[in-house]
């Protein structure tokens, strides 16, 4: 499907359902049509993965083996002008999830920073 088909996120906390739709549908292109043209994905665990075109390669694997995301309920969302930042305390217990995402000039919004997972400091 055409980026320009997608529905938008026209709040930050859109992203998040968005995101598990596509997902559990098997969109990797839907999902990376959330992301920024050079945004930075801080997945898999330890690596980035810059670039929405990066972004769609990574979740075509991620979802050929078919996962089931479950919606998380976001946490406040704080804004900053045309910034936002947007988490949710994940289902499987990873700490957090968090997310800078930008508003765009028809007024949407999409990610420009994304760290799905914190995991605790190794000590």
């Amino acid at each position: 499907m055409p980026e320009s088909e997608y529905e938008k996120a026209m709040r930050p906390e859109d992203i998040t359902r968005l995101f598990v739709e596509r997902s559990n549908a098997g969109d990797a292109a839907g999902v990376a049509a959330l992301y920024e043209e050079n945004a930075v994905l801080a997945y898999p665990p330890g690596q980035e993965t810059v670039g929405r075109e990066a972004i769609r390669e990574l979740w075509a694997k991620v979802l050929a083996n078919r996962p089931h995301f479950e919606p998380e309920q976001p946490l406040p969302t704080l804004v900053s002008g045309d910034i936002a930042l947007t988490s949710t305390p994940p289902k499987d217990g990873t700490g957090a999830r968090a997310q800078v995402v930008r508003r765009q000039p028809d007024g949407s919004w999409l990610r420009l920073l994304d760290q799905p997972e914190f995991a605790p400091p190794a000590s």
